[in-house]
């Protein structure tokens, strides 16, 4: 399917070999946006744009892996993209099987832990599925994490995580005035996962969108307008160098 509308011209010249990273985040997090734009600047239908986007993925994971980054947390369907149109929607939610059918032999041998973050019971029984195959097949992998966040808001996962530990205080494993920042973490879906330390986001937009709210606090920012699909390991390369100029003192004086 959509076969020639994969990677661009722009993508395909982007093979020059990067130099190694001296500076690097352990943890990226990756607002995959533009993949309609993309296919309405082409003339094509809006889920040629998110088979594009599954292309742009592969291709970043992969980089990601190669540059040594512990983890990676991908947008990969928020709580208000349900909002979107039905047939849409349904694409979405197989392109989960078809990533995972093409991919997870090499995930496998790279020996990346595939994870989910979000409200994956709310997802049809295929994808539910997929989800859980995945993640049973790579659960003994001890290398670079692959996180994906599906069906999955900020906001939700504070208030689940609110109710988590409410939840604890009523059985009484918890005491009320026992949450503090560091303990919140573990009621968090990325409970376990390295500090969120360098966000991207593509198309031009300037936002978060609900987007690890809570980890992102300290999190340094990196927006592009390159839209998703044409986004290549040359671009998260200059996103990691530019990373590594940057002077994170955490509210401290240098």
């Amino acid at each position: 399917m959509f076969k020639g509308f994969g990677r661009s011209q722009r993508a395909s010249a982007a093979a020059v070999e990067q130099p190694a990273l001296d500076v690097k985040p352990r943890h990226i997090g990756l607002i995959m946006d533009g993949n309609g734009r993309w296919a309405q600047k082409r003339g094509l239908p809006r889920i040629a744009g998110h088979h594009a986007g599954m292309l742009a993925m592969k291709e970043v994971i992969r980089a990601c892996d190669d540059f040594g980054i512990e983890c990676v947390t991908l947008y990969a369907f928020s709580t208000e993209n349900w909002k979107r149109p039905a047939a849409e929607v349904d694409y979405l939610m197989r392109l989960p099987e078809q990533f995972f059918r093409s991919e997870i032999d090499e995930l496998v041998r790279r020996n990346v832990r595939v994870r989910f973050i979000g409200d994956t019971e709310r997802l049809p029984a295929h994808t539910q599925d997929t989800v859980r195959r995945a993640m049973q097949r790579t659960q003994h992998n001890s290398g670079m994490i692959v996180n994906f966040a599906l069906n999955y808001g900020g906001r939700m996962e504070i208030v689940a995580a609110m109710e988590r530990y409410a939840r604890e205080v009523v059985e009484g494993r918890a005491t009320v005035g026992q949450l503090t920042e560091a303990t919140c973490d573990r009621y968090l879906d990325t409970a376990g996962l390295p500090p969120l330390d360098l966000v991207i986001r593509t198309s031009g937009e300037i936002r978060l969108s609900n987007f690890l709210l809570w980890q992102a606090a300290y999190a340094e920012l990196w927006f592009t307008d390159v839209l998703w699909p044409d986004f290549t390991r040359d671009d998260l390369y200059q996103a990691i160098c530019d990373y590594a100029k940057r002077k994170r003192r955490f509210g401290a004086i240098e």
